[in-house]
């Protein structure tokens, strides 16, 4: 089909009617075994994230903000003692998993997956038990295979023209995910969607200091919820929410009707997974930085050299990475550090590691660090940005030393990549890292064996149980 738009509700929605179809369709037997196993690390990574994130500063506000306004104690918020309505945990809990730049990220859709898809998930099984663990990774999957084709139908403009697609895309990840979980028709799935498009939202500016971006991903999970729940109940969406060409989710946010492939949003559904394609994070900040990151890394096991030893370093890669993460930084905020390359740099050269333990209020604004970014150029590169979206976290590092030595490396895929995928043990480790910060030894130890074996679980509850903190942190 192509890109062929249509301006008639009742009219041809062939991508969005297909998209239903696989979600209404899909059944835990029908998933391949090696996506089973991948996605129940996923998920297990995202609760990691959404635990430790649960003890972040912009975490309690919004916990605390909507315990005010809401009693009803439905559902767990991960990490803490406190439950709020679906909704709202479905909020929280997106946001956790966002709080702290460890979360997943699907590079070709260019967003973050997990945030959206498991909260609304895990708020189904805790308000309409009983879900059994089948049902759930079921539901994750199709989380995981619909968010991300309608990123990579996008493409990068969507991020370059200012949109944070864990807000905008994974809405479609949320909706997908509930959908399943809900057992919806293909009509009211087709629904869902519609209904998730229309609340679709979220700005790239919130990277520069502000708490707000934690959020984006929170209220896609909610939205989505929103969509499958009203969607169940005969509430109706857009039908053609990718294909209308005026106001339709792919002409609007593209502001054209060419920037974008419809073809991708069915191309190879429920034969090619783009779950396999999902990548983890082992430093805590932008997945773009994470390629630079490894190679100072290989640098210094070439040639052992520390931040002294610097007299300034060249990144060179896509426009886009320049744009994404290159700005100068002005220590504004924990997101800021976070998003931005020199900070990342910075911190690696003078603490050895880039996770959650490097980054404090006072390290952010650490003059000494600070002083370092400022070493630290990111430059544009035609040549890789010539290469074109597979290759826009390409990067072409050169370290010159203060002795005149000038050392580069180029690293086009960084570790936790969907081609570079960690080892189970390996996941398993960063959750333990997290959580144990959070919850009891016990209760991460049951969670670790509940997730590996979420097949066999006959309810979802009790997954949800032994998120809830029992050390009063």
């Amino acid at each position: 089909m192509g890109n062929k738009l249509i301006t008639d509700g009742s009219a041809d929605n062939a991508h969005t009617r297909g998209i239903a179809s696989f979600v209404s369709g899909l059944t835990y037997d029908a998933i391949p075994q090696e996506v089973r196993e991948r996605v129940k690390l996923l998920v297990l990574d995202s609760l990691g994230c959404g635990v430790y994130g649960s003890i972040k500063q912009h975490s309690r506000i919004l916990l605390n903000t909507l315990r005010r306004i809401d009693a009803s104690k439905d559902c767990c918020i991960w990490g803490s003692t406190h439950r709020l309505s679906a909704a709202h945990a479905a909020l929280v809990n997106g946001s956790l998993v966002q709080g702290f730049e460890l979360d997943d990220t699907h590079f070709f859709a260019t967003t973050h997956v997990g945030c959206a898809t498991v909260p609304p998930v895990m708020a189904i099984a805790e308000t309409q038990p009983p879900m059994n663990g089948s049902t759930f990774i079921k539901a994750a999957v199709a989380g995981y295979e619909i968010g991300p084709r309608v990123g990579i139908c996008m493409g990068n403009e969507h991020l370059a023209q200012g949109w944070h697609a864990p807000a905008t895309v994974a809405v479609f990840s949320a909706a997908a995910a509930a959908a399943a979980a809900l057992g919806l028709s293909e009509e009211k799935t087709v629904h869902a969607l519609g209904i998730a498009g229309t609340q679709s939202s979220g700005l790239m500016a919130s990277q520069y200091g502000s708490m707000v971006k934690r959020m984006n991903a929170g209220r896609a999970a909610q939205s989505g919820l929103y969509s499958a729940l009203l969607a169940s109940e005969g509430y109706t969406g857009i039908v053609n929410v990718f294909e209308s060409e005026y106001g339709g989710f792919c002409a609007t946010f593209s502001r054209s009707q060419d920037r974008f492939k419809l073809a991708e949003l069915t191309s190879g559904l429920g034969t090619n997974y783009e779950t396999m394609r999902d990548s983890l994070k082992f430093y805590s900040c932008a997945a773009s930085n994470h390629t630079s990151l490894d190679a100072i890394r290989l640098m210094q096991q070439k040639r052992a050299f520390s931040a002294i030893d610097v007299e300034k370093i060249v990144v060179h890669g896509a426009k886009l990475t320049l744009d994404h993460v290159g700005f100068k930084y002005r220590g504004t905020g924990m997101t800021e550090a976070q998003m931005n390359l020199p900070f990342c740099v910075a911190t690696l050269l003078l603490e050895g590691d880039v996770f959650v333990d490097q980054f404090t209020d006072e390290s952010i604004i650490d003059p000494m660090r600070m002083a370092l970014a400022d070493k630290i150029e990111v430059r544009p590169d035609a040549g890789i940005s010539a290469m074109g979206p597979k290759f826009r976290q390409y990067v072409r590092v050169e370290v010159h030393l203060r002795d005149g030595t000038i050392m580069e490396e180029a690293v086009h895929t960084a570790r936790g990549r969907e081609s570079n995928f960690a080892p189970a043990a390996d996941v398993v480790e960063k959750f333990k890292k997290l959580s144990v910060r959070v919850l009891s030894k016990d209760k991460v130890d049951g969670i670790v064996n509940t997730v590996l074996e979420l097949e066999k679980l006959k309810d979802v509850r009790d997954l949800a149980r032994m998120l809830a903190n029992d050390k009063n942190t």
